[in-house]
């Protein structure tokens, strides 16, 4: 049995997709479905349960024996979410809580940490888990920081030799991109919000720059598709013996031109780009760039090639957003 949480949502169904396609034959998602079409992110799949997250601890006495890993994508993910106490009891406590269980039991736990603890990236894009290195980084988010507090809560265990699950993995996801998505409303990914606009061959809009290092369009991101993302995954299932605070990016930025560029050329269209101010409330919180530094996941062994941008681009548009199905 694999327990997915947030397994309903973006990454999450793509990792029940992918345990599916390894024969996994009992997946427990847990989510909230609320209203709206969350529910098609697994409504292909074949679940053992699906189980509210207020009734997760119940579910985990009951079936804790059978359990084989948790992979902990649950969390407030919006950069934008204001309620600090909400988000530290989804994105924090609750993932103690889990790894608390996955130690008495000793089940595998992997979790989502996130490219948004570099904050501005002033101190770099190394995934260096030690405390000292952690300390030195800036959130600039709640979304960000509450991250952050569970990966120096990990470090702090690790220095101090406290009780562990036999395997642990926080993956730092940069800016992920690819199928089930779409309830994520303003957090889509560009393409998806691009999307629409090229496929009826308008004009899409991008952020100006507001810093001068950079100009408009210029802003450059770590994309990386979702099936690389739950490719690391899978292998951290089958190699057990590596543990550790991981990036998760391609290790190469490009920028929101070259993205918006992708998705027309995907669709056989000339590129149609006009360039808005950014919103005030958002201007001091930006990220002008991210790249991962995927040194360390590397030395642990993994060697698999990352999904190039357009190749990325283009198997999202034509397989999945230009279809009558665009779920996976």
């Amino acid at each position: 049995m694999y327990v997915v949480t947030g397994g309903a949502g973006f990454i999450g169904s793509n990792i029940v997709w992918a345990l599916e396609q390894r024969g996994a034959e009992k997946i427990v998602v847990v989510d909230r479905l609320r209203e709206g079409d969350k529910w098609k992110n697994i409504a292909k799949r074949e679940l053992f349960d699906i189980v509210h997250p207020e009734d997760f601890g119940e579910f985990l006495e009951d079936h804790g024996e059978q359990i084989k890993a948790i992979f902990h994508m649950g969390a407030i993910s919006s950069t934008t979410e204001t309620d600090v106490d909400l988000i530290m009891d989804t994105n924090f406590r609750l993932t103690r809580d889990l790894w608390d269980w996955c130690v008495g039991y000793q089940v595998p736990f992997i979790y989502a940490s996130s490219a948004a603890t570099y904050g501005g990236g002033e101190q770099g894009f190394v995934d260096d888990a030690s405390i000292e290195a952690l300390a030195q980084l800036k959130p600039l988010n709640p979304y960000g920081w509450s991250k952050q507090l569970f990966d120096r809560r990990v470090a702090r265990m690790m220095a101090d030799s406290e009780a562990k699950p036999p395997q642990w993995a926080g993956l730092k996801f940069f800016n992920v991109y690819g199928p089930n998505e779409y309830h994520k409303g303003t957090m889509q990914s560009v393409i998806s919000h691009v999307f629409p606009k090229a496929e009826r061959n308008e004009v899409a809009s991008l952020f100006k720059s507001h810093n001068p290092k950079y100009e408009d369009g210029g802003q450059l991101r770590d994309f990386i598709y979702v099936g690389d993302c739950v490719d690391v995954m899978m292998w951290l299932l089958d190699h057990k013996q590596v543990s550790g605070l991981f990036n998760c990016g391609t290790g190469q930025a490009r920028s929101f031109k070259d993205l918006a560029t992708a998705v027309y050329a995907a669709l056989d269209h000339d590129v149609k780009i006009e360039y808005v101010p950014m919103p005030d409330h958002l201007r001091d919180k930006y990220q002008y760039f991210t790249e991962a530094d995927m040194t360390k996941l590397r030395d642990a062994g993994y060697t698999a090639d990352f999904t190039p941008l357009e190749e990325g681009v283009r198997t999202y548009v034509q397989d999945f957003l230009f279809t009558d199905d665009r779920y996976r």
